[in-house]
Protein backbone atom coordinates (compact mmCIF):
# COMPACT_ATOMS: atom_id res chain seq x y z
CA UNK A 1 0.00 0.00 0.00
CA UNK A 2 1.41 3.26 -0.82
CA UNK A 3 1.40 6.29 2.07
CA UNK A 4 0.91 9.54 0.97
CA UNK A 5 3.17 12.40 1.54
CA UNK A 6 1.78 13.08 5.30
CA UNK A 7 2.21 9.69 6.21
CA UNK A 8 -1.01 8.77 6.16
CA UNK A 9 -2.93 5.80 4.19
CA UNK A 10 -4.55 7.20 0.99
CA UNK A 11 -8.17 6.61 2.93
CA UNK A 12 -6.62 8.91 5.65
CA UNK A 13 -5.73 6.74 8.23
CA UNK A 14 -2.84 5.55 9.52
CA UNK A 15 -0.56 2.79 8.36
CA UNK A 16 -0.82 0.89 11.51
CA UNK A 17 -4.85 1.51 12.35
CA UNK A 18 -7.42 -0.49 10.78
CA UNK A 19 -10.62 0.59 9.55
CA UNK A 20 -13.34 -1.20 9.73
CA UNK A 21 -16.53 -0.58 7.32
CA UNK A 22 -19.70 -0.19 9.44
CA UNK A 23 -21.25 -2.74 7.55
CA UNK A 24 -18.67 -5.47 8.70
CA UNK A 25 -19.50 -4.52 12.39
CA UNK A 26 -22.99 -4.65 11.77
CA UNK A 27 -22.12 -8.49 10.58
CA UNK A 28 -19.99 -9.52 13.30
CA UNK A 29 -22.77 -8.34 15.77
CA UNK A 30 -25.39 -10.82 14.59
CA UNK A 31 -27.61 -12.56 17.63
CA UNK A 32 -25.75 -15.69 17.13
CA UNK A 33 -22.15 -14.10 17.35
CA UNK A 34 -23.31 -12.11 20.44
CA UNK A 35 -21.97 -14.15 23.11
CA UNK A 36 -18.54 -14.04 21.40
CA UNK A 37 -18.27 -9.94 21.59
CA UNK A 38 -20.57 -9.28 24.82
CA UNK A 39 -20.99 -11.39 28.29
CA UNK A 40 -24.01 -11.32 29.74
CA UNK A 41 -25.50 -12.93 32.79
CA UNK A 42 -28.12 -12.71 35.40
CA UNK A 43 -27.34 -10.31 38.44
CA UNK A 44 -28.07 -13.82 40.66
CA UNK A 45 -25.14 -15.70 38.76
CA UNK A 46 -23.32 -12.13 39.21
CA UNK A 47 -23.85 -12.15 43.10
CA UNK A 48 -22.43 -15.69 43.12
CA UNK A 49 -19.69 -14.60 41.65
CA UNK A 50 -18.66 -11.83 43.59
CA UNK A 51 -19.46 -13.69 46.70
CA UNK A 52 -17.49 -16.97 45.51
CA UNK A 53 -14.24 -14.76 45.43
CA UNK A 54 -14.42 -12.39 48.66
CA UNK A 55 -14.80 -15.09 51.51
CA UNK A 56 -14.00 -14.09 54.56
CA UNK A 57 -12.51 -17.23 57.05
CA UNK A 58 -13.69 -17.05 60.69
CA UNK A 59 -10.56 -19.48 61.86
CA UNK A 60 -11.90 -21.62 64.98
CA UNK A 61 -8.88 -23.58 65.49
CA UNK A 62 -9.33 -26.11 68.73
CA UNK A 63 -6.35 -28.47 68.13
CA UNK A 64 -3.58 -29.84 66.38
CA UNK A 65 -5.13 -28.89 62.81
CA UNK A 66 -5.40 -25.22 63.46
CA UNK A 67 -1.62 -25.49 62.73
CA UNK A 68 -2.78 -26.39 59.00
CA UNK A 69 -5.13 -23.84 58.96
CA UNK A 70 -2.80 -20.89 59.96
CA UNK A 71 0.39 -22.35 57.49
CA UNK A 72 -2.72 -21.95 54.57
CA UNK A 73 -3.82 -18.49 55.69
CA UNK A 74 -0.55 -16.92 56.29
CA UNK A 75 1.95 -18.54 54.27
CA UNK A 76 2.87 -17.56 50.67
CA UNK A 77 3.67 -20.89 49.44
CA UNK A 78 -0.45 -21.56 49.96
CA UNK A 79 -1.36 -18.56 48.45
CA UNK A 80 -4.94 -18.14 49.70
CA UNK A 81 -5.30 -14.49 48.48
CA UNK A 82 -5.85 -15.75 44.73
CA UNK A 83 -9.11 -16.86 46.15
CA UNK A 84 -10.16 -13.92 48.25
CA UNK A 85 -10.05 -15.53 51.45
CA UNK A 86 -6.77 -13.58 52.83
CA UNK A 87 -8.91 -11.53 55.45
CA UNK A 88 -9.25 -13.61 58.10
CA UNK A 89 -11.80 -11.71 60.85
CA UNK A 90 -11.71 -12.00 64.51
CA UNK A 91 -15.38 -11.46 64.68
CA UNK A 92 -17.82 -13.67 63.35
CA UNK A 93 -20.12 -11.16 62.81
CA UNK A 94 -17.51 -10.02 59.48
CA UNK A 95 -16.79 -13.51 58.44
CA UNK A 96 -18.46 -15.67 55.55
CA UNK A 97 -16.96 -18.96 56.26
CA UNK A 98 -16.36 -20.26 59.61
CA UNK A 99 -13.18 -23.19 59.21
CA UNK A 100 -13.97 -25.60 62.62
CA UNK A 101 -10.35 -27.33 62.89
CA UNK A 102 -9.28 -29.71 65.55
CA UNK A 103 -11.64 -31.83 67.67
CA UNK A 104 -14.79 -30.51 69.49
CA UNK A 105 -15.13 -31.06 73.15
CA UNK A 106 -18.74 -30.77 74.36
CA UNK A 107 -17.99 -27.82 76.22
CA UNK A 108 -16.91 -26.03 73.19
CA UNK A 109 -20.29 -26.91 71.63
CA UNK A 110 -22.54 -23.76 72.93
CA UNK A 111 -19.96 -21.10 72.12
CA UNK A 112 -19.43 -22.62 68.62
CA UNK A 113 -22.94 -22.71 68.23
CA UNK A 114 -23.01 -19.21 69.49
CA UNK A 115 -20.77 -17.70 67.20
CA UNK A 116 -22.38 -19.34 64.04
CA UNK A 117 -25.47 -17.88 64.81
CA UNK A 118 -23.69 -14.49 65.26
CA UNK A 119 -22.57 -14.38 61.69
CA UNK A 120 -24.29 -12.65 59.41
CA UNK A 121 -26.06 -14.55 56.01
CA UNK A 122 -24.81 -16.23 53.71
CA UNK A 123 -22.90 -18.15 55.40
CA UNK A 124 -20.47 -20.91 55.00
CA UNK A 125 -18.92 -23.68 57.78
CA UNK A 126 -15.60 -25.98 56.66
CA UNK A 127 -15.06 -28.69 58.71
CA UNK A 128 -11.38 -29.16 58.77
CA UNK A 129 -9.86 -32.24 59.84
CA UNK A 130 -11.12 -35.96 60.94
CA UNK A 131 -11.79 -34.83 64.41
CA UNK A 132 -14.34 -31.45 63.23
CA UNK A 133 -15.98 -33.97 60.65
CA UNK A 134 -16.15 -37.56 62.73
CA UNK A 135 -14.14 -37.02 65.62
CA UNK A 136 -11.54 -38.98 64.55
CA UNK A 137 -9.83 -41.40 66.52
CA UNK A 138 -11.62 -39.97 70.13
CA UNK A 139 -14.31 -42.16 70.20
CA UNK A 140 -15.49 -40.82 73.82
CA UNK A 141 -17.71 -39.45 76.36
CA UNK A 142 -16.04 -36.01 76.36
CA UNK A 143 -15.47 -34.79 72.20
CA UNK A 144 -18.47 -34.08 69.92
CA UNK A 145 -19.11 -36.70 67.34
CA UNK A 146 -18.51 -34.45 64.44
CA UNK A 147 -19.27 -30.49 64.21
CA UNK A 148 -22.16 -31.67 62.00
CA UNK A 149 -24.44 -32.25 65.14
CA UNK A 150 -24.77 -28.40 66.44
CA UNK A 151 -24.23 -26.61 63.02
CA UNK A 152 -24.53 -27.33 59.56
CA UNK A 153 -21.29 -27.77 57.48
CA UNK A 154 -20.94 -27.51 53.98
CA UNK A 155 -17.66 -29.31 52.91
CA UNK A 156 -15.62 -31.42 55.06
CA UNK A 157 -11.94 -31.55 54.34
CA UNK A 158 -10.87 -34.91 55.40
CA UNK A 159 -7.26 -35.76 57.19
CA UNK A 160 -5.45 -35.90 60.47
CA UNK A 161 -4.05 -33.16 60.29
CA UNK A 162 -5.18 -32.10 56.60
CA UNK A 163 -2.80 -31.18 54.36
CA UNK A 164 -2.81 -27.39 53.42
CA UNK A 165 -3.55 -28.32 49.39
CA UNK A 166 -6.08 -29.70 50.71
CA UNK A 167 -7.87 -27.30 52.70
CA UNK A 168 -7.44 -25.24 49.25
CA UNK A 169 -8.78 -27.91 47.63
CA UNK A 170 -12.18 -27.71 50.18
CA UNK A 171 -12.38 -23.60 49.62
CA UNK A 172 -12.21 -24.42 45.62
CA UNK A 173 -15.02 -26.69 46.19
CA UNK A 174 -16.87 -24.52 48.36
CA UNK A 175 -16.64 -21.35 45.47
CA UNK A 176 -17.58 -23.97 42.76
CA UNK A 177 -20.73 -24.95 44.39
CA UNK A 178 -21.06 -20.87 45.14
CA UNK A 179 -20.93 -20.17 41.92
CA UNK A 180 -23.51 -22.70 40.78
CA UNK A 181 -25.84 -21.65 43.02
CA UNK A 182 -26.07 -24.12 45.43
CA UNK A 183 -27.56 -22.56 48.84
CA UNK A 184 -25.67 -22.97 51.84
CA UNK A 185 -25.95 -25.81 54.19
CA UNK A 186 -28.61 -24.01 56.43
CA UNK A 187 -30.81 -23.31 53.46
CA UNK A 188 -30.53 -26.74 52.51
CA UNK A 189 -31.66 -28.05 56.26
CA UNK A 190 -34.25 -26.42 56.53
CA UNK A 191 -35.88 -27.29 52.66
CA UNK A 192 -35.51 -30.66 53.75
CA UNK A 193 -37.69 -30.20 56.97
Amino acid sequence: MALAPDGLSPGGASPDRVVVPPAAVRRSLRATDLDNVVMTTTLEKALNWASSNSMWPFGFGLACCAMEMIAVITSARYDISRFGSEVVRATPRQADLMIVSGRVAHKMAPPIRQLYEQMLEPKWVMAMGACSSTAGMFANYSVLQGVDKIIPVDVYVPGCPPRPEAVMEGLITLQKSIRAGIPPAYDRQESDA
